[in-house]
């Protein structure tokens, strides 16, 4: 299974960007997105270092969503498990 994480670019320096997500912080690599027209600000999903795919903030709000429920359902099958 392969994870994408949603981020927002906060730098751009020729194709690596800094990028933030929830507090955190990465170089991304915008190589696979170089025919796209990127800014600051803009969503990347990113997976392994690379920005694979731009997204719009809605669509990566909703993901985050998604994400939170999962850790949710997780955290709360981890303690019913001990109960």
């Amino acid at each position: 299974m392969c994870l994408g994480i949603p981020m927002q670019i906060t730098a751009i320096n020729g194709f690596n960007a800094r990028c933030s997500a929830k507090g955190v912080e990465r170089e991304v690599s915008l190589f696979m997105l170089q025919e796209e027209p990127i800014t600051v600000g803009d969503f990347v999903m990113v997976h392994v270092g690379y920005a694979i795919q731009k997204m719009t903030s809605q669509e990566a709000q909703s993901t985050w969503e998604l994400f939170d429920e999962l850790l949710q359902a997780e955290a709360n099958a981890t303690i019913q498990s001990h109960a």
